[in-house]
């Protein structure tokens, strides 16, 4: 086999291990290559053995295999011989470099030693020199030392002399700095000669710096000096060691004065407002804005702070317990600002302000944090705010309301149901819809503070929302004169002892569907789209905003003020019937000549009912129960017996055997519903109160005792209903029902239950129709 035949990745690999072996070998180390011919490596070790390798080579290989390791053996040798020979001439040249540089040195450093000696040589003889130098000028030396000491002595014996006319020339131009400082120069030496050479400059000195002490007490607590003026009065003052904790106590007062000017008012912050939202108050330059005052005034208490810190560094608790005072005021003050009917820009503009003075305050004491201290009070505050908004809310929609009962108490028509309803309406949704505006722009502002507060702020409104529904649900059951255990009650709280205005409680109602269908639908989006998120409150509470509670809540409320509405409307015609009915004495009634006044009052208030319900109350989609002459109606058999020909026979046996055949009649008749589900249309809630109103009508015909007169009387009052009644309402069957059992009601409770001739109570019925249309066409 050719050598090129060996793969090129074996035959590198064994030229590096043979080279490697080569210049460096390490029997002690085993070989780590795993080539094809793993016998051919043991060949570069010591421990070689050439027998057993050949005999494991023989038993393991035929003929041709030897002969082809043998080739490539020979090629391997070749190899490495020329690889060898490469090696040796490509190192030649490195060795001739080597060789070339080394002699190069040789030359170079011939001569250098002769150099270094000559230089060795030179030094010896200036240092000789100079030794005897110093030895000639020594005495000379020390007489000169002694000269200048004399005349440094002198010079401050001078100055010590000198220094009461100094301290009086710095006196009188306010140089204090240098006064101080020649004076506590001076004191090691009043200390030590104060009492004996110096006597006189000592005293007059005492005297010209208790004048300096003295001027710079004034300048320290002067409202006039600036800042730093007095924080340089104050160091030089502790510079001479005067008792300094009266003035820490006198500065810290004074800081504490200059607190009630920093603190925001009501009053400046709607003039700051309110001239930061005029464009013609903005144009005037040359006046000062209050909130630049404030700002000013901020940052010279901030230099007060900074320079008070410097004189006194052990008092940082006090100055902690000043700023965190002045913050938590301030929020005080932007809580109550909050309550006020204000839009979310002018609590901003107020967040913005204390915000500005926290970060100016926490940069000279940042040990009091006061960026985190805020927190915790802006938290109330928007909290605060938030509720407001929701309280405002609740009180706008009550006002409208309550326009209804005001208005109509006064007898005002500028203010119907209708109108008071479609306000009511924009009220809940239009102001949902800019409180949510409003928390909006809470969420989208980056002051820092707030940017912290977001998840918290989506919390509040949401649990805002939820609250706020629910006191909506009470201030509905309040208005309508019922209180949270849905009982009844006669007056409502507010309005001036006077009975709950009926028509009221319907607008409550429809609002209440309204509420349901549209406003809470409508808010949920809202809020799924700008305020998702929050869940600081924990997940373990649940959601903050429960449309679905909501909308249960007022469905219930819906369904429960309807039928309050009925049964108020109810109640008043039930007052009138018994009224009717209780007053005359039946047993001597005498015989009935018109329809009596009653059923005029009666139909009176139905219209009544009906216009407030055609103001609140949608149509229904179709009118049912109607009556048809082939579904067994109860005029066929229960009012026919009583109006044919049989029931005008004069003998009382036979009236009494009729009225036997009408309950027999009523056992076999077809069933009617009387009282189905109340819904939310004009149909079915005046069809609901005129058949709360027949029914109560029987009840009270039952109460009583009838002689034959009576029971026409009864007659004729409900024939002349029964056709303006059965147009009013939507079920005719039922009406036809239940103002037959009002007549046999009656014919149960007669003495003598004879009913009136068809002629005659045609008669008397057309009489009264007349008589209507007289009057209606005289009234305009």
């Amino acid at each position: 086999m050719a050598v090129d035949d060996v793969p090129l990745d074996d035959k590198a690999k064994r030229m590096r291990d043979l080279l490697s072996s080569f210049y460096a070998p390490d029997p002690s180390m085993p070989n780590e290559s795993s080539g094809k011919y793993v016998p051919l490596d043991a060949i570069d070790t010591n421990s070689f053995d050439a027998d057993q390798y050949m005999n494991l080579l023989v038993q393991k290989s035929s003929l041709e295999g030897l002969l082809q390791r043998h080739v490539e053996m020979a090629a391997e040798i070749k190899n490495l011989d020329t690889d060898l020979q490469m090696l040796v001439y490509e190192n030649y040249s490195k060795f001739i470099s080597a060789t070339d540089t080394i002699k190069r040195m040789n030359s170079n450093i011939v001569g250098m030693e002769a150099n270094m000696e000559q230089l060795l040589e030179k030094i010896k003889s200036v240092q000789s020199r100079s030794d005897g130098v110093n030895t000639s000028l020594s005495e000379k030396r020390e007489h000169i030392e002694k000269l200048h000491c004399k005349r440094n002595l002198l010079r401050k014996v001078q100055f010590i002399y000198d220094l009461p006319a100094r301290l009086g020339k710095c006196t009188e131009s306010e140089a204090y700095a240098d006064a101080v400082r020649f004076y506590t120069g001076a004191l090691p030496i009043f200390k030590a000669y104060g009492d004996s050479s110096f006597q006189d400059c000592k005293r007059a000195s005492e005297e010209a710096i208790a004048i300096v002490i003295k001027n710079l007490q004034g300048k320290l607590f002067s409202d006039s000096e600036s800042t730093h003026a007095r924080a340089e009065a104050a160091v030089l003052l502790k510079q001479l060691d005067f008792p300094v904790d009266s003035l820490k106590a006198k500065l810290l007062e004074k800081l504490e004065q200059s607190l009630g000017d920093l603190q925001l008012k009501d009053e400046d912050l709607s003039n700051c407002l309110l001239k930061s939202n005029d464009p013609s108050k903005q144009e005037k330059t040359t006046e000062l804005v209050p909130s630049t005052i404030h700002e000013a005034s901020v940052r010279e208490f901030v230099e007060a702070v900074q320079a008070y810190r410097v004189i006194f560094p052990d008092a940082e608790k006090q100055l902690i317990r000043l700023v965190q005072d002045l913050v938590t005021k301030n929020f005080e003050t932007a809580e109550q600002y909050g309550k006020k009917r204000i839009s979310s820009a002018d609590l901003l503009g107020v967040l913005r302000m204390i915000w500005k003075d926290v970060l100016l305050m926490d940069e000279v004491l940042h040990e009091a944090v006061l960026s985190e201290f805020s927190l915790e009070a802006a938290q109330i505050t928007v909290k605060h705010y938030v509720a407001s908004q929701f309280s405002l809310l609740l009180h706008d929609i009550s006002d409208a309301l309550t326009k209804v009962y005001v208005g109509q108490k006064e007898g005002m028509e500028e203010c119907p149901l209708q109108v008071a309803l479609e306000a009511s309406k924009k009220a809940v949704l239009q102001g949902s819809m800019d409180v949510l505006l409003e928390f909006r722009q809470l969420l989208d502002d980056k002051i820092g503070v707030l940017v912290k507060l977001k998840d918290l702020i989506i919390d509040w409104v949401q649990e805002g929302f939820q609250e706020f529904f629910r006191a909506l649900d009470n201030r509905f059951l309040l208005l309508s004169g019922r209180n949270n255990s849905s009982s009844p009650v006669q007056g409502l709280e507010g309005t001036q002892g006077d009975k709950v205005l009926v028509g009221l409680v319907l607008v409550l109602a429809q609002l209440s569907v309204f509420i349901e269908q549209t406003a809470i639908p409508r808010i949920t989006e809202e809020i799924a789209a700008s305020f998702s998120g929050g869940g600081v409150r924990g997940y373990e509470n649940g959601p903050a905003f429960v449309p679905g509670e909501i909308c249960r809540i007022f469905r219930s409320s819906g369904e429960k003020l309807l039928h309050h509405y009925i049964n108020m409307r109810n109640q008043k015609i039930s007052i009138l019937l018994r009224k009717r009915l209780t007053t005359p004495n039946w047993v001597k009634h005498k015989e009935p000549r018109e329809v009596h006044m009653f059923v005029d009052l009666f139909l009176q208030e139905l219209r009544a009912i009906a216009d407030e319900v055609k103001q609140i109350l949608p149509q229904g989609l179709q009118r049912r129960h109607r009556r048809t002459d082939s579904n067994g109606s109860t005029t066929s058999s229960r009012s026919n017996p009583l109006r044919e020909d049989k029931l005008s026979r004069s003998t009382t046996q036979k009236a009494r055997s009729q009225l036997l055949e009408t309950h027999l009649a009523k056992l076999f008749k077809q069933k009617v519903e009387i009282f189905t589900k109340v819904e939310y249309t004009q149909e079915s809630v005046i069809t609901t109160i005129v058949k709360l109103s027949l029914k109560s009508f029987q009840e009270f015909v039952r109460l009583q005792t009838y002689n034959r007169s009576g029971f026409q009387q009864i007659q004729l009052d409900v024939q002349y209903l029964r056709t303006p009644l059965k147009e009013t309402v939507e079920d005719e069957a039922a009406i036809d029902f239940l103002l037959d059992e009002v007549i046999v009601a009656a014919a149960e409770r007669c003495l003598d239950p004879i009913p009136l001739e068809p002629p005659i109570l045609d008669k008397l019925i057309q009489a009264k129709l007349a008589k209507t249309r007289d009057l209606n066409a005289v009234s305009p």
